[in-house]
């Protein structure tokens, strides 16, 4: 059953269209826009309308692409939104969608659900999932055969945290202040025994052809050099990235380097997450 889910983010809204079948997932479309919606407490009207414009083109390709079924969802951006039903209204007229706000915890369940359910050898053993977004951390934890046990939702992300960097590229002390603040938005977590951890989110996505699968300390520090040695245009174009996404991944770095050691092990780089996740529910659901 080809199903699609349009997710509104706090950087990015994208649409995943894939092919669901014995909750395995197959992709048959993939696409991106840089919405920014940020962290502010109230959204734009020109935000608002773009984000509109931007999901009513992708359910309509969604729906070229043969999807069934269409799903929008958001997360930190629109749980924080003091107008967030004035978004909800314009992609309901526009596109005819309306949208699932996430709870985090729900947010963490679904990445965790996406992240193992994509992975080429399912893990044995209990494991975590970070899920780094634009406005906040997901962490969840869990088997694949009994679900998630433990799960918490952190308010920091790669948006409000890159805001601190006024830099092009990101200052020394920028870069402090912004690992300070990663590391101490978890500082009082406790999570459970695990044997595995994974990343996922579009920081981690962006990151192995600068460091490879697995996100060791030495690792996120070559990447931090990389990002951080020229003005983002410049980085960008060498590393094939897009410069909006350059601007985010220092911080982004940061804050898996700080849900890392917090985790206490280093990070392999998933394969899917919160869209893979929410496909797989809505597969299930239309076959039941």
């Amino acid at each position: 059953m080809v199903c699609a889910c349009i997710d509104i983010g706090t950087n990015t809204t994208r649409v995943l269209v894939a092919d669901a079948r014995g909750g395995r997932l197959t992709e048959v479309l993939q696409r991106r826009a840089f919405t920014a919606l940020g962290t502010s407490p109230k959204l734009a009207k020109a935000q608002i309308a773009e984000v509109a414009r931007v999901v009513s083109e992708q359910r309509e390709a969604a729906e070229r692409a043969g999807a069934r079924h269409v799903k929008a969802v958001a997360t930190a951006a629109l749980r924080r939104a003091e107008n967030r039903d004035e978004l909800c209204d314009a992609v309901r007229d526009t596109s005819g969608l309306d949208i699932a706000v996430l709870g985090g915890i729900d947010e963490a369940r679904l990445a965790f659900l996406g992240a193992t359910s994509t992975l080429p050898e399912p893990p044995t053993g209990r494991g975590a999932v970070v899920d780094v977004g634009g406005g906040s951390t997901e962490i969840a934890i869990g088997t694949l055969d009994h679900g998630v046990g433990w799960s918490v939702s952190v308010p920091v992300g790669s948006a409000a945290l890159a805001a601190i960097c006024t830099g092009d590229p990101p200052a020394p002390h920028e870069l402090l202040a912004v690992r300070e603040r990663a590391a101490a938005a978890f500082a009082e977590l406790n999570p459970p025994s695990h044997e595995w951890a994974l990343a996922v989110g579009g920081s981690a996505a962006s990151l192995p052809r600068l460091v490879g699968p697995v996100l060791t300390d030495e690792a996120l520090e070559r990447a931090m050099r990389r990002l951080c040695c020229a003005p983002a245009r410049e980085v960008a174009r060498d590393l094939n990235l897009a410069t909006e996404r350059i601007r985010l991944l220092p911080a982004g770095i940061l804050v898996l380097e700080a849900a890392a050691r917090r985790l206490g092990k280093p990070l392999r780089i998933g394969r899917g997450g919160l869209r893979e996740g929410v496909l797989l529910e809505l597969a299930a659901a239309h076959e039941a």
